[in-house]
């Protein structure tokens, strides 16, 4: 029995029209008939021809038809936030007229597994945020003269972003606790440096990545003097960690808790009810993502939902046409902010 792979040619012949009919039916880019459409579709499913082989594809262009996608952070735990996945969906969704395939990518400075960004054979990257270690990622893409997009970080002059309004969105949060009557608040924040230490952060101290400086500062426009505590990464178990010390001493507890992510949030409400404490009667708690967080019911997380999916979309948009000869813009994403359960006025006012 053959095993060649069925070539347009044979669609072609099988549903009796020419071969390049049959190439307009799987490339998109000229109106058909449904006839023909639904002609030429048929005839493929007979012959086992999923598309256009896109080694071919890729050797006519010059190309690899391989989009490079850079974490700094391990892959499994990046995965493990719903909004990487919604993301990364949107992300594909969006360099799916060029027929590429996504690479996962960790470049943290240490070669960990080949290929590492230095040597991948792609044809564009994106980078997730533009922390110091990502801005060395940069430099190296850069350098290799591959199109760059960056997803909610600056990456300098000439280089395409895709931004949330991430300063605007906590703000709206914190100013909805303050007209609330909350004026003791305290910031769970996503990680501050590539090392994700946790801790205080003190109020000299810098923010380096671009995401939690932001929606820091968003929150320092309503609470000047809100403490921040720094989770190592954005998931319930770091919530909770955060928030058994935050509500360790009795005597200091804060009537409020701006979380950076629906997860920590999740973390910090279970901390507080394992103190003994009410959401939102003795502690309201607010999020950042609106995504579903697994265990958080009865409660409604009062949070900003981020349009993570078109998010990505955008970028691998973005992506598309830097690589189709086109010179994309930037584009800002706007949040919605969705009041839930999880905040009340603080108890002291006798609301």
């Amino acid at each position: 029995m053959s095993t060649r792979r069925a070539t347009i040619s044979d669609v072609a012949r099988e549903a009796g029209v020419s071969v390049s009919t049959a190439s307009v039916v799987f490339s998109g880019k000229t109106p058909t008939s449904e006839a023909t459409r639904a002609r030429v579709l048929t005839a493929a499913e007979k012959l086992g021809y999923t598309g256009p082989d896109p080694r071919a594809a890729s050797l006519r262009r010059g190309r690899s038809g391989i989009v490079g996608v850079v974490f700094d952070q391990h892959l499994g735990t990046a995965f493990l936030d719903p909004v990487t996945t919604h993301m990364m969906d949107g992300l594909a969704d969006g360099v799916s007229r060029l027929g590429a395939a996504l690479l996962l990518l960790r470049d943290d400075g240490v070669t960990i597994s080949e290929p590492s960004l230095h040597t991948a054979p792609i044809d564009a990257a994106v980078l997730i945020g533009c922390s110091p270690r990502m801005a060395d990622s940069l430099e190296i893409v850069r350098g290799r003269g591959i199109p760059v997009v960056v997803i909610e970080g600056d990456a300098g002059d000439g280089i395409p972003r895709v931004l949330l309004d991430n300063v605007e969105a906590q703000r709206e949060a914190a100013r909805h606790l303050a007209d609330l009557g909350h004026t003791d608040v305290v910031v769970v924040t996503l990680p501050v440096d590539v090392e994700r230490r946790r801790g205080w952060i003190p109020d000299d101290a810098a923010v380096h990545v671009d995401i939690t400086a932001d929606r820091l500062a968003g929150v320092r426009e309503v609470f000047p003097d809100a403490p921040a505590l720094a989770a190592a990464a954005s998931s319930i178990d770091e919530g909770a960690i955060a928030g058994r010390t935050i509500f360790a001493d009795p005597s200091r507890r804060p009537t409020a808790v701006i979380a950076q992510s629906d997860l920590l949030a999740a973390g910090v409400i279970r901390a507080a009810e394992e103190a003994g404490l009410q959401v939102p009667r003795d502690v309201s708690v607010t999020g950042f993502d609106g995504v579903v967080v697994d265990g958080l019911a009865p409660h409604v997380l009062t949070t900003l939902v981020q349009p993570a999916t078109a998010k990505g979309r955008a970028a691998g948009e973005a992506v598309a046409a830097m690589l189709e000869g086109s010179t994309p813009a930037g584009l800002d994403l706007t949040c919605t902010f969705r009041v839930g359960t999880t905040t009340a006025p603080p108890r002291s006012t006798g609301v």
